[in-house]
């Protein structure tokens, strides 16, 4: 693994997983934290609950489409609600640098209130800490999340129930986050700004939770994109994946960039997207009951579970052949979230 940490050891990817493998889980050796899932599942007095957390160190920290601060919400809020959860609390930490100017501060704490209020979560908790100038860039800011479990998603994040046949289903257009923060850094940005997915999913789950018998797996696909997630899914549980290239939803302004850049949207993250796993007797309702939202209005089914190629995801492409895909490997866009 080498000496030294590498930028790839936080792209969500292989690196990461190896970091994982072999610094920290020969440690950390909860069961509830092995079985890694966006969010541990806890006993509690009132049921049983879930328990995240998250850090954000993204660069820029103002995007088009949202700010770190709606992002650290976002993000801890997503992982609660795929893994099945209500969210109900969250605690959030600052790592400030000496010189960081208060306007930007405040602008970050009204959106993070206001991205809260809007999920209705309450901000029980907080820390803040400052480093000297120079030792730190701007802000990083960590967020922990407790939500309870609703009826009938409580194994939703672990996919053990998935079979052959199950309909890949994803809420939205892949790639959205990372290529806005891309064109963020472009020294001559696009002249119509790409937007972030940055939101809640909450809406998109509000609506499935009657369907919870059909729902086999949930994830939001953020570091490592649309891809590694799908390579989780096979390796796991070890059925494999035909995906459909042409069924795949991509924004124009993404696909243009991602071409000129030499980057695949499979691999860039979302931060307001949901990749669903359902029945096949229920995979069309999953989609039009997305569709009712405006996180969801470009939910499609982009592939099925297979008992062919297990522990593989294989893509038919556009031009007729077939693509295999893997776990992302080193980090072509750090600090994206």
């Amino acid at each position: 693994m080498g000496t030294s940490i590498l930028l790839a050891h936080g792209s969500g990817g292989g690196k990461t997983r190896e970091l994982i493998r072999s610094v920290f889980r020969p440690f950390f050796t909860d069961s509830r934290l092995i079985a890694a899932t966006d969010s541990a599942i806890l006993d509690g007095a009132a049921g049983q609950l879930a328990f995240t957390t998250d850090a954000f160190v993204v660069d820029p920290i103002f995007f088009p489409g949202g700010d770190i601060g709606k992002l650290a919400i976002c993000g801890t809020l997503n992982d609660l609600a795929v893994s099945g959860a209500k969210p109900l609390w969250m605690a959030v930490s600052f790592i400030l640098e000496e010189g960081f100017e208060l306007e930007d501060l405040t602008t970050i704490a009204r959106s993070m209130a206001a991205t809260a209020n809007a999920n209705n979560v309450a901000l029980v908790a907080a820390d803040t800490k400052v480093v000297p100038r120079g030792k730190g860039d701007k802000v990083f800011i960590t967020t922990t999340g407790i939500g309870r479990l609703l009826t009938g998603l409580e194994q939703v994040s672990y996919g053990a129930g998935i079979r052959p046949g199950d309909k890949v289903i994803v809420s939205g257009t892949v790639g959205d986050h990372g290529a806005s923060i891309f064109a963020s850094r472009l020294e001559q940005p696009p002249a119509t700004p790409v937007l972030s997915d940055c939101a809640s999913v909450l809406p998109i789950m509000g609506g499935l939770c009657d369907l919870a018998e059909h729902i086999r797996f949930m994830r939001d696909p953020t570091r490592g994109g649309t891809a590694t997630v799908l390579c989780e899914i096979t390796e796991k549980q070890n059925w494999g994946i035909r995906l459909i290239e042409r069924s795949i939803p991509v924004d124009g302004k993404v696909s243009g960039l991602c071409r000129l850049a030499g980057l695949d949207p499979l691999y860039l993250a979302c931060e307001g997207r949901v990749i669903c796993i359902a029945s096949p007797e229920k995979g069309e309702e999953v989609i039009r009951r997305m569709k009712t939202c405006p996180a969801g209005l470009n939910a499609c089914e982009i592939g099925t579970i297979t008992s062919e190629n297990p522990g593989r995801v294989v893509m038919e492409t556009t031009i007729g052949g077939t693509r295999l895909i893997t776990m992302l490997s080193g980090d072509p866009l750090p600090r994206i979230c």
